[in-house]
């Protein structure tokens, strides 16, 4: 099988598992509440607004019916109103989401540069007492939950040293750059805007520091025991005995096979990060799609959960989707 025709399989098993994400998302969110009505027009809203709002949602249609409305909106651009803010809950989104791509973005940047290497090195110096300090980083990195680090960096740069700032995107007076994508990082940095760039990197550091620490512990795990591995293997051992440079057999031979693992490793880190910044948004007070989720779901603003669903499953099967093209481009067995 050819990688193209790999690709178009791929994307065929998307459409499943995209509709049964939605399908279950709905049943469970409109069934725990069954008629949030009261909750979104308050407790002294009139029968007649009641039943407007009520019928504005379809509340009164069956549950297939309710759910076949939405999809049909969903995939004409409709993603519907929010009953709590009375906005487009499309607009919304693409309001919050270039937030959380830049700190998942950086936290994944920086859970690649340093997991990777302490991985290779960690293996390099099995049973050495280097070996067990790098081991003890990262296993401390994976047993940390994500809002315990969150507090104690914060605890420790923000209120301790004062050297980092605990919370938001920029200092109060300060104006966001010219709106291009959305992260402050990559506008400031399109537009020149060097104070803006130097601050929101600043803001960047805790809250990208804290998903980073999970993720890159996961990574530098994984790359250890691929790298352990492979320099088991008979390829390596019949490089040593051509007296290939020791930098070479490790590098050029053994890390390039290790890495179909972290390939993979990393792709299901991404799927973390999007876990993860639900928590540390709220915490850092980071406006973007985890702070957006927290509102969203203590209002039971469904319209709401169910568009930040449909964008987390878009992520996660498209993630998987270049996960598998890369794993098939680097191991050709995998679309055979």
């Amino acid at each position: 099988m050819g990688l193209s025709r790999y690709i178009a399989r791929r994307l065929l098993l998307i459409i499943p598992v995209f509709l049964a994400v939605t399908f279950m998302t709905f049943v469970i969110s409109h069934v725990v509440v069954p008629n949030p009505v009261l909750a979104w027009g308050g407790e002294k809203s009139s029968p007649a607004t009641i039943a407007a709002i009520a019928a504005q949602y379809h509340l009164n249609d069956p549950l297939p019916n309710q759910y076949y409305y939405y999809m049909t909106g969903l995939l004409t651009g409709n993603w519907g109103i929010s009953p709590v803010t009375h906005l487009p809950v499309l607009s919304q989104i693409e309001t919050y989401l270039p937030a959380t791509i830049e700190l998942s973005g950086a936290a994944l940047i920086l859970s690649v540069l340093f997991g990777i290497p302490i991985g290779v090195f960690s293996a390099l110096w099995n049973g050495k007492k280097k070996d067990y300090s790098l081991r003890l980083l990262y296993l401390t990195g994976i047993a940390s939950p994500p809002f315990l680090l969150a507090l104690l960096l914060q605890l420790l740069f923000s209120y301790f040293f004062r050297i980092l700032p605990s919370a938001g995107r920029l200092s109060p007076g300060l104006q966001p750059p010219t709106h291009i994508t959305g992260m402050y990082t990559v506008d400031s940095l399109l537009t020149g805007n060097w104070v803006v760039l130097q601050n929101s990197l600043v803001h960047l550091i805790l809250p990208a520091t804290t998903l980073a620490l999970f993720t890159f512990a996961i990574i530098a795990r994984i790359t250890r025991s691929s790298m352990m591995e492979t320099l088991d293997k008979d390829f390596i051992r019949t490089a040593k005995s051509k007296g290939l440079p020791r930098r070479t057999v490790m590098f050029r031979h053994a890390l390039r096979n290790a890495l179909t693992s972290t390939v993979t490793v990393i792709g299901f880190a991404v799927q973390l990060l999007l876990s993860g910044t639900i928590v540390v948004e709220s915490i850092f007070f980071w406006p973007g799609i985890g702070l957006y989720t927290t509102t969203s779901v203590l209002s039971l603003d469904f319209p709401s959960i169910m568009g930040i669903t449909v964008v987390f499953t878009l992520v996660v099967v498209f993630t998987n989707l270049v996960t598998d093209v890369a794993y098939a481009f680097l191991d050709p067995r995998v679309r055979l």
